[in-house]
This record gives structure tokens, C-alpha cells and sequence, in this order.
């Protein structure tokens, strides 16, 4: 009970409604001891009237009199004159006086509280202004052992007034909160729970329908965030499968690969200069397809593996990556330059390097393609203090809007319809195994722009 919410909000209800109290109950103990007193004062004064007049009365109604009015004696200033109009004998000697004619409420609770510490009876002096102009002052002598009495008595009455009123209120708050926002909480648990039984079913995704603002905004936080969670854990699904079918393709092609590589080695022995000149290319080809069908039977998962650094002749690699592409292409007017400074060298693993720029080409290559137009594909580099910059700039028609908002992610950053939007998500993973990155600099109607960037960092050239 204690440790729900409801159940706190139960127990504080009451404790604050009991302050509230308190704070009405200071002053209106102070305002009843006021009253009573300021009764004592009329009734003195109802009693004094006979003698006003020039009566006389006897000693047994006078005692009457002053009995009703509850007090010991009364006195009157009347044209500055002091007059005992009623008098009996006084048990104790006078201890306090009071003047109720203009008490500060500081005053009057103060003195309340005193009357309610104070067990023992005393005689008090009470002084007032008379009603009706009935004189400039009057004096009464009582006794407090009533006044306290009184106090206590209505004070318990008050305390149980207060009680009441803690509960009742309490227990509306109590329905209130479980009907408002204990329930709708629980929903929102108990939709979490189920949800994260099985996150990949799309019906448990939470439907915002509270009708608090501060509720809503949860639920309706609550459900993007399910929302991108399932579609990430299908996306891990499909990848996941993917590896697998891939790690089964690439064993089966690794067979076929290293048939056909041994067939081509027989190439380099014909005396044909085109053979000649096109073998060596073919066995590169090959080898890298050879290669990476290992990496992937070795590794049997997503990541890259580690890259193999050592120096190379960037020049060499971009125009191995060109010439694959250029073959490609065919005798479509596509223009390849390899601006790159043959003197340039940098720290990299070859291999994954020449996958990152194959990727890039490719992607310039269909792209320009598919417009039917002649185009340019161009490769600089430059060295800056800190890192080596390479630029793959093409004439194309630019990426459409969505492939830019996904651009590296797989599976989402297809550029053409038929496109999986591997390549680039491949690309950078292998830039960021090299400690670079891959942006994209510029894309529109007039081409695009990747930037690739690796760090100038001397690492230790693998043994």
C-alpha cells in the first residue's frame, strides 16, 4: 500500500488536509476564546442594568445575578467614574488582566494557547467596551477553569471535524488518482511488458489513447521508440539471414573462383598481346573475388575484418578500380580520369581500399548510365596536415531525396530501385576500420561529391 502510488497519495492527501487544519484551527480557537469572553463582558452588563436605574437588590439576587453571569464581580467606568455595580467575595487573587477593546490577532492566539497550557485555574481580570454605549468600560473577575474547558471542548470537536474531512477527502483523491492515473499507468506498463515479450510483433506497439497531456506524451514517445525498435530488430533478422545465405554463396563461389583462376593462369601462356595484356587484370580480379569469399567463410559475420595496413601507391589502386569499371561500361561516352599524383602514397589495406573505390565508381557508373547521356567520372587526392583526402566526383543526375536521408544505411540508401544500398553502407564500414570517414560533399542536378578521408596516423605496417 505504502509503496504505491495511489497508496502515497492517499496518506499525503490526509497529512496535508490535517495542515490545513491546523492553520484554521489556530485562529479559530483564538476567535472562540475571544467570544467567550466578550459573552462574559454582555452578560456582566445584562446583569448590571437594574442597578444603573437606582435600584437596589438583595444580596441573594445579586449572587444570582452574578452566577448566571458567570464571573465574581463587575465594574463600570461611566463619565470617568470607576463604579462596582455587582461584587461577590473572590476565591484567589487576580493573575492576569486582558483588554479585548482592540487585541492583535497575534495577541488573542498567543493568549489562547497560553489558556490551553495552563491546567491549573486562575482568576482573570477581563476588560472590554460596554454594547450599546452603555458606559466608557467594563471589568468582570472569572474564573478560567470554564474558559479552559470550553477551549478543550470545542477544540475536539474541531480535531474530529478535521479527521473526517482527511479521510473523505482522501478517499475522493483516492478514486480520483485510480480512475485518472493509475489506471491509465498500469495500461501503459502492462503494454510494455507484452511488447517486450516479443518486440517484434508489430500489433503489440502501444496505441496512444489518454486523455492527459503529460500521458499521451509518454504513450506517444513510447510508440515511436517501439516503432523503431521493431523495425530495427527486422532489420537485424534480415541481415542476419542474409550473413548466413551469404557465408553459403560465398563458399560455393570460392570453388568456382579458384576453377576459373586456374583456368586463367593457362591465359598468360598465349601469345595473343591482348590476352596478354588483359590477363593479368583478370587474375587480380580473381584473386580479390577469391579473397573475399574467404574473409567471409573466416569471419561469419556483419563486421569487417581488421584492415591489413601497409604503403601503396593510391594512383595504382584507383586506376586498377577505373579500368574493372570502364570495362563495365562498354563503348557507352563515359569518361574516367584518374587525377590522382602518382608520386601520392598513404597508409591503407589495399584490398579494402580498392572494394571502397570499386563501390563508389560502380554507383557513378549505373547512375550516369541510366540517363543515357555522356558523362565524367573523376578521382583527386590531396594530403592535408592531418589526413589524406580522396574525392570521387561524378556528372550524374544527383541521389533522389530518400536515398540521402538513408544514405549509409543498409537495405535503405538504394539509390536505384532494384539497388540494396549495400555498397555505400560497406564502404564506410571499411573507411571506419581505417580510423576515416565517408561523407557526401555534394549531390545534385549537376552530380555528386563523396569525400573519403584517411587518417595520416603511422601505423605499424601489418606483418
Amino acid at each position: 500500500m505504502l509503496r504505491s502510488l495511489s497508496g502515497r497519495f492517499l496518506i499525503l492527501t490526509a497529512i496535508f488536509v490535517m495542515l490545513a487544519e491546523v492553520m484554521i484551527f489556530v485562529p479559530s480557537v483564538a476567535r472562540y476564546r475571544e467570544q467567550f469572553l466578550l459573552d462574559r463582558l454582555q452578560r456582566a452588563q445584562i446583569a448590571s442594568l437594574g442597578l444603573l436605574s437606582g435600584g437596589e437588590v438583595s444580596a441573594d439576587l445579586e449572587e444570582e445575578l452574578l452566577r448566571n453571569a458567570e464571573v465574581f464581580n463587575v465594574v463600570l467606568r461611566r463619565d470617568e467614574a470607576r463604579q462596582l455595580v455587582l461584587s461577590s467575595p473572590v476565591p484567589a487573587p487576580v493573575s492576569q488582566s486582558f483588554d479585548l477593546r482592540d487585541p492583535s490577532a497575534v495577541t488573542l492566539i498567543r493568549d489562547a494557547f497560553r489558556r490551553l497550557a495552563q491546567a491549573d485555574p486562575e482568576v482573570i481580570r477581563v476588560i472590554g467596551e460596554p454594547v450599546r454605549m452603555g458606559g466608557l468600560l467594563i471589568e468582570v473577575t472569572l474564573d478560567t477553569a470554564d474558559l479552559r474547558a470550553a477551549m478543550v471542548d470545542y477544540g475536539l470537536r474541531i480535531l474530529w471535524l478535521s479527521l473526517v474531512i482527511s479521510v473523505f477527502t482522501a478517499g475522493l483523491l483516492f478514486v480520483v488518482v485510480q480512475g485518472f492515473v493509475v489506471r491509465p499507468i498500469r495500461r501503459v506498463v502492462g503494454t510494455m511488458q507484452a511488447y517486450a515479450a516479443d518486440p517484434e510483433d508489430a500489433r503489440l506497439v502501444i496505441t496512444p489513447s489518454s486523455g492527459i497531456t503529460e500521458l499521451r506524451e509518454a504513450e506517444e514517445s513510447l510508440h515511436s521508440l517501439q516503432r523503431q525498435l521493431t523495425a530495427a530488430l527486422k532489420q537485424k533478422e534480415h541481415l542476419a539471414r542474409l550473413g548466413g545465405a551469404v557465408a553459403k554463396i560465398s563458399h560455393d563461389l570460392r570453388n568456382i573462383l579458384t576453377s576459373a583462376q586456374l583456368f586463367t593462369d593457362r591465359l598468360e601462356l598465349s601469345d595473343d598481346p591482348r590476352v596478354q595484356r588483359m590477363a593479368p587484370k583478370l587474375v587480380n580480379s580473381l584473386t580479390r573475388a577469391v579473397h573475399l569469399c574467404e574473409s567471409t567463410l573466416a569471419y561469419g559475420k556483419a563486421e569487417e575484418p581488421a584492415p591489413t595496413l601497409a604503403r601503396h601507391a593510391l594512383s595504382e589502386i584507383v586506376a586498377d578500380a577505373i579500368e574493372g569499371e570502364r570495362l563495365a561500361a562498354g563503348d557507352h561516352s563515359l569518361r574516367f580520369e584518374n587525377r590522382v599524383a602518382a608520386d601520392l602514397m598513404l597508409t591503407a589495406d589495399a584490398e579494402q581500399l580498392h572494394r571502397v573505390l570499386t563501390n563508389l565508381l560502380r554507383n557513378a557508373r549505373q547512375a550516369i548510365l541510366r540517363t543515357r547521356q555522356p558523362g565524367r567520372i573523376t578521382v583527386t587526392a590531396e594530403t592535408g596536415s592531418q589526413n589524406w583526402i580522396i574525392r570521387v566526383e561524378d556528372t550524374g543526375p544527383g541521389l533522389p531525396a530518400k536515398a540521402r536521408d538513408h544514405l549509409f544505411e543498409p537495405f535503405r540508401g538504394g539509390a536505384s530501385s532494384g539497388g540494396t544500398g549495400l555498397g555505400l553502407s560497406i564502404a564506410a564500414e571499411l573507411l571506419r576500420g581505417h580510423g576515416g570517414t565517408l561523407t557526401l560533399e555534394r549531390s545534385d542536378e549537376t552530380g555528386t561529391c563523396f569525400r573519403l578521408t584517411l587518417p595520416r596516423t603511422n601505423f605499424p605496417a601489418a606483418s
